[in-house]
C-alpha cells in the first residue's frame, strides 16, 4: 500500500518525489478503535492548551466524571458544571463537550458502524455543527482517527509551511491555491499532507532536497458572498 501511494505521489510531482525519497516509508497509522465522541472529547480538551495540560485535565476528568474509563456522552450530560470546572476545563470547553455529548446522543455525530456510507464533506458538515469544532479539527480525525486517505488540511500552518519550503516559495500558499495544486495528489492527498509535515522536519535538520522544478500556484478567485435582499 505504502509503495503504490509514493509511487503515486513521486510520479505526479516531482518536488513531492524529492520529499518522499527524503523522509522514506509512508507510516501514518491511524487510530481506529477509538470512538468519533473520545476523539472529538479530546479535540476539543486540547484547544489552546499544551498537551500536557490538557492530559492532566483529561485524567481529573476521567477519575471524577468516568468512573475509571473515558466518560460516555450521557457522563457527560449529567457532569456537573462545577466538577468539570475543578478538573480544569473553561466554561467554553464545558459548553462545547456538553454540546457534543448532545449531539452524539441525536445522531449528529455518527457512529463508526455507518461512516462508510459518509463522505468526508458529509461528515465535516455534521461533526462542525457541534460547538467549538471548526474544519481543522474534523480533518485531523479523519486522518487520524478514520484513515481516510484524500484529505488535505489546506489550512494547516504545517501543511503551508512544508509546501513554502518544499516547492522553494517565498511566501506561504494561500489555501484555496495550495487546494488547486493539491489535486494532482488525489487520491492520496492525506499522504501527500503527511510528507508535507515531514518537510519542516528535514528543512531543520538541513535534509530536505532543493525542488527538482519551480513551480507556479494556480491563481483561485475568492467567491464573493451573495447580498440577501431585504424583505
Amino acid at each position: 500500500m505504502s509503495k503504490r501511494i509514493t509511487t503515486h505521489l513521486s510520479r505526479t510531482d516531482a518536488v513531492m518525489a524529492g520529499v518522499v525519497a527524503a523522509a522514506g516509508p509512508y507510516c501514518l497509522e491511524p487510530e481506529l478503535e477509538c470512538t468519533l465522541f473520545r476523539a472529538l472529547a479530546r479535540a476539543i480538551s486540547h484547544q489552546q492548551l499544551h498537551a500536557n495540560a490538557a492530559n492532566a485535565i483529561l485524567k481529573r476528568f476521567v477519575s471524577s466524571c468516568g468512573k475509571e474509563d473515558f466518560p460516555t456522552p450521557e457522563e457527560v450530560l449529567a457532569a456537573p458544571k462545577r466538577k468539570m470546572r475543578a478538573a480544569g476545563f473553561s466554561l467554553a470547553k464545558i459548553a462545547a463537550l456538553k454540546d457534543l455529548a448532545k449531539k452524539t446522543l441525536e445522531g449528529v455525530v455518527p457512529e463508526r458502524a455507518s461512516l462508510g456510507k459518509i463522505d468526508d464533506d458529509g461528515i465535516i458538515e455534521r461533526i462542525t455543527q457541534v460547538r467549538g469544532i471548526g474544519r481543522w479539527t474534523v480533518e485531523m480525525m479523519l486522518m487520524f482517527q478514520l484513515g481516510r486517505p484524500d484529505v488535505l488540511p489546506a489550512d494547516d500552518f504545517g501543511v503551508r509551511n512544508g509546501f513554502r519550503l518544499a516547492y522553494g516559495l517565498r511566501k506561504m500558499p494561500p489555501p484555496r491555491s495550495l487546494t488547486a495544486f493539491g489535486e494532482r495528489w488525489r487520491p492520496h492527498r492525506t499522504a501527500a499532507a503527511w510528507y508535507l509535515w515531514r518537510a519542516v522536519e528535514l528543512s531543520r535538520a538541513g535534509k530536505l532536497p532543493p525542488p527538482a522544478e519551480r513551480i507556479r500556484l494556480p491563481r483561485v478567485k475568492r467567491r464573493k458572498a451573495r447580498r440577501k435582499r431585504a424583505h
